[in-house]
């Protein structure tokens, strides 16, 4: 029985989990905490991966593995192979004035037609321009730059500081982190006019391995591509083309599988490269489990009595709409807007409809993102629902009866970890495994479009 392993290096967290190669049964697991803040020393997360490789029994009788990680995060190598200074995270907004910046210089056709996304904050061209302005001296002596899954990959395989310039030029990456840095085409690959224009200079970059790709430790274990988390997650969940993955966490993704690359000068949808050859077309929102949190904390409930409440009150909440833009909104991109609550009447305000509202409006929000997806040609199938907003029976309901599409949710697990165990396995043998999938439940409910009317009317003349 062969063993691979799949690693989550999450903003939060290091997740590894150990799986049969060929069943893609869970052998053990094991994971640590990341340190919080958007402005981490790689290090950090070397320790993490140690701790937790170290709580899932080890890896000594593993073969192959593969590390999914944060996207965007910026890793900037010295001549010698140390860090320059602490890695720059996705969430990490210094560069926001950078981004508008680089999208007004050449247009965010351009950006959107070269690199499938138009420049905003997280990515890691405009950290490296913001790198330029801010700390010329660090950007003098970055000789290299990758991405979080890059690094860790690069430490798996041996390398490390005092690796020297030998050491940098086996970094390596995969198409679906490297499609997520604004200076990587899928059609072109690396674009080197983006570089000089952010960094000042073009600098040793990780090559971009197939999907099936890998690299070899000096103990033998096979390290494979690896992916960005949403890749990840997408092969964890085994979605295939037509399914649109619907992610509700502390912030809300909806993306989906994709045959052909997609372009949105509008800039909502961010044009990613998937883990299998195909394109994960992505939608982000700001807004999501936090709202139903804070609601939940208003009524005094629980999270299980909370969706309790929202499921006693009829579909539509008896004409209350909750605009859940708490924390602004990235779709649509409203940076200062704020929540808003519209319809109260002396009968509709109850806990129950309260609840239900803010169930609604996050699902309405979740279905602003499909929208913006099936706008540039995405012809969704089928959703996948998961997250931590996925245990809401209320905001199950509410998905299948405003997004009208079948809606399956598979048992929690960890996605991103189960994805890149998967691609391990892929890389070890030579083809993708089709993995018996976790049990999944089928969600059906009586179609709703008057509720998204109603929300989207309000939302857009508020």
């Amino acid at each position: 029985m062969a063993l691979v392993a799949g690693v989550d290096s999450s903003t939060q967290s290091c997740k590894v989990v150990i799986r049969d190669a060929d069943t893609g049964e869970l052998v053990r697991s094991g994971s640590a905490r990341h340190p919080a803040g958007t402005e981490v020393h790689p290090d950090a997360w070397w320790s993490a991966l140690q701790e937790a490789i170290e709580a899932a029994g080890g890896f000594d009788d593993v073969a192959a593995v593969s590390v999914g990680g944060q996207q965007h995060g910026m890793v900037c190598l010295d001549s010698t192979g140390e860090v320059v200074r602490p890695a720059l995270l996705w969430n990490d907004t210094r560069s926001a004035e950078a981004a508008a910046t680089l999208t007004a210089e050449r247009g965010a056709q351009w950006w959107a037609e070269a690199t499938g996304t138009v420049p905003v904050a997280s990515l890691t061209a405009t950290k490296l321009r913001w790198l330029a302005e801010h700390e010329p001296e660090n950007a003098a002596r970055t000789a290299a730059v990758c991405l979080p899954h890059d690094w860790l990959s690069w430490r798996l395989a041996g390398h490390g500081p005092g690796s020297g310039l030998e050491g940098l030029a086996a970094l390596a990456t995969d198409r679906s982190d490297a499609s997520g840095t604004g200076y990587w085409s899928a059609s072109d690959g690396y674009l080197a006019e983006v570089l000089e224009a952010t960094l000042g200079q073009a600098p040793i970059l990780p090559e971009v391995l197939d999907p099936s790709g890998s690299r070899k430790a000096p103990d033998g274990l096979v390290i494979a591509a690896g992916c960005g988390d949403n890749a990840g997650a997408a092969l964890g969940v085994g979605a295939v083309e037509g399914d649109v993955v619907v992610s509700v966490g502390t912030s809300g993704t909806v993306f989906a599988v994709s045959d052909r690359p997609t372009s949105d000068p509008t800039g909502l949808v961010a044009g990613f490269a998937d883990a299998t050859g195909n394109y994960l077309p992505l939608v982000c929102t700001l807004n999501a489990t936090l709202v139903l949190d804070a609601t939940a904390r208003l009524l005094g409930v629980d999270h299980e009595e909370f969706s309790r409440l929202a499921l006693k009150a009829p579909a539509g909440a008896e004409g209350l709409t909750l605009i859940p833009y708490f924390s602004g909104e990235r779709t649509p991109n409203l940076p200062d807007a704020t929540g808003s609550l519209h319809g109260l009447t002396l009968t509709n305000y109850t806990p129950e409809n309260l609840a239900r509202a803010a169930i609604e409006g996050i699902a309405c929000s979740l279905a602003d993102g499909l929208k913006a997806l099936t706008d540039t040609g995405v012809k969704p199938q089928r959703l996948i629902l998961v997250g931590g907003g996925a245990r809401s029976e209320a905001l199950r309901q509410s998905v299948a009866g405003i997004f009208g599409l079948p809606v399956v949710v598979p048992s929690p697990g960890e996605y991103v970890a189960d994805g890149a165990a998967r691609q391990a396995a892929g890389a070890l043998t030579g083809a993708l495994p089709t993995w018996q999938t976790n049990d999944v439940e089928h969600v059906e409910a009586a179609p709703t479009p008057e509720v998204l009317e109603r929300y989207r009317s309000i939302a857009l003349n508020r």
